[in-house]
């Protein structure tokens, strides 16, 4: 039998309990208390787990009243959501426990040096740092996302899911992992998936679960996650569940987690460049974070606007500059009759794209459960969900007009 060619690429998610994901729920849940609580708080913290311990560190600057205790409520609030709740069939010595928790709270005003920078007389606001940031766009999925990805958060946002609702049998730190076979090279550049290749799903089980049992019960999961049957044939996919066989102790008790360790999860799954400076644990005048959400945004509008079948757009930023030092659009080739470098230029005319428009733009100084929290975004991704105020295709009619 011949064999066909293949081109393979693999991305992987991990799920609100795994120990990173804790550190970076924490993180934001601070972002949103004190942005909720003044709207002008600046926040640079950093939340390290391990163990029992969880430490929260950096800088904060706000008219907001919170002491100590306050911070280490919200960090043991974040974790009893995520589902390290006390209320599963793990022991104290398999899983986290809540009450075992114990917060370091290390927070230090944030320098004016800074401040000066950021919040100026004229009323813009400046970068709050220095940096480059990617947002990427293709049209291989509805929400215009790279399929690895797609495919990978459908799969751990359906055993997370079941795992919070039956903690009898399953624990939340769950990891998926995605591989997409196009083919050939040449359909991976014209954004042509093939079909799904191979599935990883790690999840925890409770002790009296035979893996058999196990593997069947996240089988059935996989079959009903609801993958595209163009892509995904059951009989043909390889599957791995549970590789090692015994996966009972998890949690940050079992695996230190830190912030900003997840950054591929938290935006293209590898298929893109990223910039390199986390989002999690930052105020929206920090450009990893606002900048990320607005070339993204423009770089999905390129693709849903029909003018290319993906896009990578960089931004670059100056500490205490309010204006982007560069912007930059790449269409790996695939654009339909607008050269990059003019794809470029029209960006860079038509919008402003400091740090005062894009908050503005995304309504980032007002988080709200009606709108969207920085926990919630820590947990699911930082982009590619379409209910986030940067995946909304607002502006098309913009972007048409340049056909």
């Amino acid at each position: 039998m011949e064999n066909k060619p293949q081109y393979l690429f693999t991305s992987e998610v991990v799920s609100p309990g795994h120990p990173d994901k804790c550190a970076d729920i924490i993180a934001d849940s601070i972002v949103d208390a004190l942005i909720i609580a003044d709207s002008n708080s600046r926040v640079a913290s950093e939340v390290f787990v391990a163990g029992k311990h969880v430490i929260i560190g950096g800088e904060v600057a706000t008219n907001a009243d919170f002491k100590t205790k306050d911070f280490k409520q919200i960090a043991k609030d974040a974790l009893v959501k995520i589902g390290y709740d006390g209320k599963s069939a793990f022991t104290k010595e398999q899983c986290l426990y809540p009450d075992d928790v114990e917060v370091q709270v290390l927070l230090n005003q944030q320098s004016a040096d800074i401040n000066q920078g950021v919040d100026q007389d004229s009323g813009d606001i400046g970068a709050g740092d220095q940096g480059i940031m990617f947002g990427f766009a293709i049209n291989e999925t509805a929400d215009f996302m790279p399929s690895a990805i797609t495919y990978a958060r459908m799969l751990c946002d359906k055993v997370y899911n079941y795992a919070l609702n039956h903690n009898q049998k399953l624990g939340v730190d769950v990891k998926t992992q995605v591989t997409i076979d196009y083919g050939t090279k040449e359909n991976f550049e014209n954004c042509l998936p093939q079909k799904i290749h191979t599935i990883v799903v790690s999840a925890p089980s409770t002790q009296d679960m035979d893996i058999k049992e196990v593997r069947e019960l996240i089988k059935g999961l996989i079959d009903d996650t609801g993958l595209p049957p163009r892509l995904y044939d059951p009989e043909d996919t390889i599957i791995h569940i549970n590789p090692t066989g015994r996966y009972v102790n998890h949690s940050p008790l079992h695996d230190s987690g830190l912030t900003g360790r997840k950054l591929i999860v938290d935006s293209f799954g590898g298929y893109s460049p990223i910039g390199g400076g986390a989002q999690s644990s930052k105020d929206y005048t920090k450009v990893d974070r606002s900048g990320l959400y607005a070339s993204r945004w423009i770089a999905k509008h390129i693709v849903a606007s029909g003018l290319a079948k993906k896009c990578s757009v960089q931004l670059s930023y100056a500490i205490g500059v309010a204006k982007p030092v560069s912007i930059s659009v790449d269409t790996f080739g695939t654009y339909a009759s607008v050269s990059d470098d003019i794809l470029s230029n029209f960006v860079m005319k038509t919008f402003s794209l400091t740090p005062r428009w894009i908050t503005e733009k995304f309504a980032l100084d007002k988080p709200s459960k009606e709108t969207f929290l920085y926990a919630d975004v820590a947990a699911r991704g930082q982009v590619g969900q379409s209910d986030y105020p940067w995946e909304k295709l607002d502006s098309l009619e913009i972007f048409e007009a340049l056909k």
